[in-house]
């Protein structure tokens, strides 16, 4: 049973949600995110807008990343019997051709960034559903999410299978990395991390001169699956023809 209690705050648009907000204070981070309504132990499964904070924190603790993502946001948490369980969190991609291929602009298409979740009674299909519903009711003009499975984490998509989205094969295989003060950064990330460099400069001069200067750019030769979830009929019709056979788990 998933339930919406009227004192939830209503869902809205990644377009809408700030990508940085306010910092915790010092030590608040390794708080609970406070229950308020959603902490009601008659409620088997409750999934429902959440805030900045409480993704944050199933991010830090249950996502293999540890990384909250840098782009603006839309999280949905997940409690079961009134504990928080997690999180499940759309949002802009760090790419903003991730609807191009279809025709879409950026306030068409976002992506699936984060399932973070502890150890759970309920399926992740049946969370991520409804967080689905949810996105679809708040933003009547997004046509279709896209995900990926990692395989460096030796992902396959599994949830995705279960819930029916379309496979349309995997990524590039060659993607450049950065190691930042020793942590590896996405190409994507860096890029993000240097919006505001002046004209000319590179986004990895920029993060040299004003972040790390001893930043390196490496490559990682990674593959993720991709999973297309088309949210009107017309985005399914347009997209079915892309569809290729599931990737197998390993045997």
């Amino acid at each position: 049973m998933t339930a919406n209690p009227t004192s939830a705050r209503s869902p809205t648009c990644p377009a809408s949600i700030s990508s940085q907000p306010e910092p915790l204070p010092a030590g608040a981070a390794e708080l609970p995110p406070p229950g308020g309504p959603h902490a009601d132990p008659a409620v088997p499964l409750l999934v429902a807008p959440c805030s900045w904070h409480a993704a944050q924190y199933a991010v830090l603790r249950w996502h293999y990343s540890q990384k909250m993502p840098r782009s603006k946001i839309a999280p949905f948490g997940v409690w079961e019997h009134g504990e928080f369980t997690g999180v499940v969190m759309f949002g802009r991609s760090a790419t903003a051709a991730l609807g191009s291929p279809y025709g879409l602009d950026q306030t068409e298409c976002v992506e699936l960034l984060r399932v973070a979740l502890r150890p759970h009674e309920h399926p992740v299909t049946q969370m991520v559903a409804a967080s689905l519903r949810q996105l679809r009711a708040a933003c009547p003009g997004l046509r279709l999410i896209v995900s990926y499975a990692d395989t460096a984490q030796g992902h396959r998509g599994g949830i995705y299978q279960a819930g029916n989205w379309i496979y349309t094969g995997t990524t590039n295989p060659t993607n450049a990395s950065y190691l930042v003060h020793g942590q590896l950064v996405h190409g994507r990330t860096l890029r993000h991390m240097a919006v505001h460099r002046p004209a000319g400069e590179t986004a990895e001069q920029f993060v040299r001169r004003t972040v790390d200067p001893h930043v390196r750019r490496v490559v990682e030769s990674t593959v993720k699956h991709r999973y297309l979830y088309p949210l009107d009929r017309a985005m399914r019709r347009q997209i079915i023809p892309l569809a290729k056979p599931y990737p197998a788990a390993p045997g």
